[in-house]
C-alpha cells in the first residue's frame, strides 16, 4: 500500500477525458508505511489483485462501482500481496452491490458495498474505518493509501499537505470532451502544480480525512501531472445509501 495527503474540489461542472477501465492509478513517490499502518485498508482479490476498498463494518467493504466482479475474495489484514501472512483474513464475498446510479461512461455515483459472507475478526490489524459525519474542508489533510502497481503494502507520503483544491482552478485547467464532468459527487485531490507523487491509489481504495472514510478512487489522469489532480467518490454524499443498503441486506 501506499499513503498521500492531499486537497479536494467539490461538485466541479468540467468534463473529463476518455478513461481505461483497465488503467488503474497508481500513488508514486512517498515511503513505505509499516506493518498493517492501514488497517482498514482491504484488497479485491480475484484470482489476483485489482482493486483497493475500505471495512466500513466487520462485515462491509466500501469500493467503487468500477471496480465490480460478481463474486470477489476480500483480502484483510495484508500487508504484502506477494506472501501468506498471520494476520491475513481471506473472506469471500456474499453479495455486491453496485449504486443502481452508477454510469460507466461518466463514473458518477462509484461506489458499491461489498457483503462478507462472514464477519472478518476485528483486531490490530484489521479495524473498520468511519464514514463521514460531514463533507470535508477545503484545506484539511488527507491520507490515501494502495497498493499500487506493486505488491508490497506500503504508504507514499510526501511530507507536505495535500488538501481538497478549488473548483476554478479545475475547470480552468481540465480539458472539455464528450465523455462526462466531474459532478457534484467527486471530489480532486491533489496539488495542482503536479509534484513527485500521484494523487491516486488503487481504484476503489480509502481516502480518509481526520479519521474519516471521505473519498473512493474513482479516476484520473496520469500520475503526478501538473493540473491532474485525481477524482474520487465523494462519501458524504452517500452515507444514507450505505446505511439504508446495509439495513435492507
Amino acid at each position: 500500500m501506499k499513503c498521500l495527503l492531499l486537497l479536494a474540489f467539490i461538485g466541479v461542472a468540467v468534463a473529463f477525458p476518455t478513461f481505461a477501465e483497465d488503467d488503474d492509478d497508481k500513488i508514486v513517490g512517498g515511503y513505505t508505511c509499516g506493518k498493517n499502518a492501514v488497517p482498514y485498508q482491504v484488497s479485491l482479490n480475484s484470482g489476483y489483485h485489482f482493486c483497493g476498498g475500505s471495512l466500513i463494518s466487520s462485515q462491509w467493504v466500501v469500493s467503487a462501482a468500477h471496480c465490480y466482479k460478481s463474486r470477489i475474495q476480500v483480502q484483510l489484514g495484508k500487508h504484502n500481496l506477494e506472501t501468506t501472512e498471520s494476520t491475513q483474513q481471506l473472506i469471500n464475498s456474499a453479495k455486491v452491490i453496485r449504486h443502481s446510479g452508477y454510469s460507466p461512461y461518466t463514473l458518477d455515483n462509484d461506489i458499491m458495498l461489498i457483503k462478507l459472507a462472514t464477519p472478518a475478526t476485528l483486531n490490530k490489524a484489521v479495524q473498520t474505518i468511519p464514514l463521514p459525519t460531514r463533507c470535508v474542508a477545503t484545506g484539511t489533510t488527507c491520507l490515501i493509501s494502495g497498493w499500487g502497481n506493486t505488491l508490497s503494502s506500503g504508504c507514499e507520503y510526501s511530507g507536505g499537505t495535500y488538501r481538497p483544491l478549488g473548483p476554478r482552478t479545475v475547470s480552468m485547467t481540465w480539458p472539455l470532451t464528450p465523455n462526462g464532468e466531474i459532478t457534484n459527487n467527486m471530489m480532486c485531490v491533489g496539488f495542482m502544480e503536479g509534484g513527485t507523487l500521484c494523487a491516486q491509489g488503487d481504484s476503489g481504495g480509502p481516502v480518509v480525512c481526520n479519521g474519516e472514510l471521505q473519498g473512493i478512487v474513482s479516476w484520473g489522469l496520469g500520475c503526478a501531472q501538473e493540473g491532474y489532480p485525481g477524482v474520487y467518490t465523494k462519501v458524504c454524499n452517500y452515507v444514507s445509501w450505505i446505511q439504508s443498503t446495509i439495513a435492507s441486506h
